[in-house]
């Protein structure tokens, strides 16, 4: 059997096994070898991984709304950008840096957001009135608020499957109502 004198996580020179630092950002301090033996229905993985991965998004999505509130040409109803922005890399930078925070609160940082974009929805299907596709702001608003009660109800889930579920389906339909409403939309004069 070859030894190792790195650490199998950071690389770094001088450890036989995982390094302090690996064990704390990666296993949540727990001890561990080197030589893994998990069993299949351990989920603590599987919420480490969806933490950092929805952490590093929101991180993504909270710039670009920074960016486009402060933006010269910034939208109607910039403050709701600003604020989301502000709170997308809040909760986005929590969910990487506390990897042990986020392994309890994920379902209730997922509530927030969902709840947030939900409520943000329902007032621009009020402002879009006169619009043709108003309503699917309005019925995405609704689903969004009703899939972040259903994560404050549910509590800590055990199972990160269902949440993974939960969230890939708002996203696809999030999806699906952003290119409906986007046929609305003027398209912009060419500049020749």
């Amino acid at each position: 059997m070859k030894t190792i004198n790195v650490c199998p996580g950071t690389l770094a020179p001088g450890f036989s096994t995982y390094s302090p630092l690996c064990l704390r950002k990666v296993f949540v301090g727990k001890k561990v070898s080197h030589i893994l033996d998990l069993s299949i229905n351990d989920d603590t993985g599987g919420y480490i991984v969806a933490s950092i991965l929805f952490g590093w998004m929101l991180i993504g999505t909270g710039v670009v709304q920074l960016v486009i509130s402060t933006g010269k040409n910034r939208p109607k109803g910039w403050g709701w950008w600003l604020f989301g922005g502000i709170l997308n890399i809040f909760i986005g930078f929590m969910l990487v840096d506390r990897v042990e925070l986020a392994e309890i609160m994920l379902p209730y940082f997922l509530a927030i957001i969902f709840i947030y974009w939900g409520v943000m929805y329902v007032i621009e299907s009020v402002l879009m009135r006169p619009y043709k596709y108003w309503w699917i702001r309005l019925l995405n608003g609704m689903l969004m608020m009703f899939i972040g009660f259903f994560f404050i109800g549910a509590g800590y889930l055990n199972d990160i499957v269902m949440v993974s579920t939960m969230v890939a389906l708002a996203f696809i339909y999030w999806g699906i109502t952003l290119v409906s409403t986007s046929f609305e939309m003027k398209p912009i004069k060419e500049i020749s």
